[in-house]
Parts: C-alpha cells; structure tokens; sequence
C-alpha cells in the first residue's frame, strides 16, 4: 500500500527546520502523550499559536495531501496538557480512533503514536549513558560523548490466521490478557536469528501445538504498543486434532466455524472478535469473506 503521508524526510537534514515551522501558523500540531491524542470525532490538531511555550519534545511529523504540514509535540504528563486542546480534552488512541479515521489520519495517527513515545522514551544513549541530542527533524537522536545515532526502534512480530486442511474452518486463540473473552489470531515477537518463516512455525506450535504448511504473507500494519510491526500471514494446521492453548499466555485454542466467525462479526455471539483497527481482524475478515 502507497504511503498516504509524506513524512518529509528529504527536508529533516534543513538546519533550523522545526524552529521555523513552528513560527508558521499555517502548520498544525498533532499532541501525542503515552500514545494518546486529543480527540473529539477525529484528531484534533492544535495551532503553533497555541503551543509556542509548551514543554514537548518535537519532530517534523508529515505533510498532508492538501499540503498542510503537521508537526508531533510529544509531552510527558497530563500536566503538561496545554490549553489549545481544550479544558478536558478526551484522550484517545490508535484502538479507539483509528477505525473511524481517514486512511491518511490513521496513518498519522499511527506514526505519531510511535515517534512520539520513542522521543520520550529514549533520551539516553545505550552505549554510554549520555543524555543524546535530536536530530534529524525530531528522526534521529546523536551522542556526543560516543558518536552512537540512535534511531526510532521498530520491533518485527507476526500474526497468524490458522485455517483447518479443507479451509472451512479457523483457529482462533483466547489470550490471557483478555481474560479469555476475546478469540484472535495467534501472534509472537521475531527472536534474536529468527526468520520470519521461522517465528511463525515456533509461536503457533508454542502456543497452540499446531505444526503448520503453506505459510502465505498476507500484509502488515503498524501497532504502536509500543512500537512493533505486525507481519500478518494465513497457514494451514498440519494437524488440527493437536490444537489446544498453551494454559500461560492462550487459555483456549479452539477451531470456529464459518457460521459461528460470522455470529461473532455481527456481535452475536458470547465471545468477541478482535477490533476492527487490528490486523487480526482484517485476516479473520479476509478468510470470512473468501467463503461467503
């Protein structure tokens, strides 16, 4: 999918870039703190006017497609919520908003969320211990005292849609962290070594004890939480009888029929589905759909 932001970064190496942006009240402001954003229907942005004095960390986020740019203020604590988002702003994230946004919001929205949290999470050097310093429009971050650069970490993980060897039905896991109310795909960070291939056929057999085939890419997607990248794949159970949870992390492992994945998306069902703004729901979806 072709980006539906520029993120500018043919213009991050301009001296003074933010400082002049920020003097341009033409350009909006997007607040981010611990992922979350001032929100009423949609992102609400605040004026350069209204933020000169906040105490934030900044960056160059994007330039939208009818050339507005918008630049990432990210601040710390509630206490630092300035008055341009209102006397008691809702604070929202990419789970809530992103599904009612525009493609070109939510792709901000996303970003922000991820450079946001990384510039406060990151101020020090991991060589040496040093307070770093930012660079490249908010990018990049450079130690003096070690030379290191340091840039916005992305942690890969896949996520899997598990469909039975006649495809007619679908491996869904209850997680732990849901309290066994949601079913999903199953998913799993990438391991020092690991291919991505490879991740997929260890997560499913640790968590679900499925061997797998016929590993197909499908997509991926962005998720901030707090910085990954789901890789999302479809395979097929070698053998659907040895599909049980691991009892830590998935509590059930269980194999949904068409019928009863389509009483979940309709909200008929005792269970629930992933959210919409998920990459699990668009594979569950995706399988769905292919048989209706």
């Amino acid at each position: 999918m072709a980006p539906m932001i520029d993120r500018l970064a043919a213009r991050r190496a301009e001296p003074n870039l933010i400082d002049e942006l920020r003097a341009d009240a033409s350009v909006k402001v997007l607040i981010v703190r611990h992922g979350q954003v001032p929100a009423d229907n949609g992102l609400r942005f605040a004026t350069t006017t209204d933020t000169a004095h906040l105490d934030a960390e900044w960056a160059v986020l994007a330039e939208l497609a009818d050339g507005t740019v918008v630049l990432l203020a990210a601040i710390a604590d509630a206490d630092d919520d300035p008055a341009a988002v209102g006397d008691a702003p809702r604070w929202a994230g990419v789970r809530e908003l992103a599904p009612g946004l525009s493609a070109e919001h939510s792709e901000l929205l996303v970003t922000a969320a991820a450079l946001g949290t990384w510039l406060r999470d990151s101020p020090f050097c991991v060589g040496c211990g040093a307070r770093t310093t930012v660079q490249q429009a908010g990018w990049a971050r450079s130690c003096a005292q070690c030379g290191r650069e340091h840039f916005p970490r992305t942690d890969p993980a896949v996520i899997v849609a598990v469909e039975s060897a006649d495809g007619e039905r679908l491996l869904l896991g209850a997680n732990a962290q849901w309290r066994g109310a949601v079913y999903s795909c199953f998913a799993g960070f990438v391991e020092a070594g690991e291919s991505l291939e490879t991740t997929v056929h260890r997560e499913i057999l640790e968590e679900a004890g499925v061997r797998l085939r016929d590993i197909r890419y499908r997509a991926s997607q962005s998720w901030p939480y707090p910085r990954s990248l789901m890789l999302g794949f479809r395979a097929i159970a070698v053998d659907e009888s040895t599909a049980r949870g691991d009892g830590e992390e998935i509590l059930d492992a269980r194999w949904f029929t068409h019928a009863e994945i389509g009483t979940a998306l309709a909200g008929e069902a005792d269970y629930r589905l992933p959210g919409p703004a998920s990459i699990a729901s668009r594979l569950i979806r995706e399988w769905y759909e292919e048989r209706a």
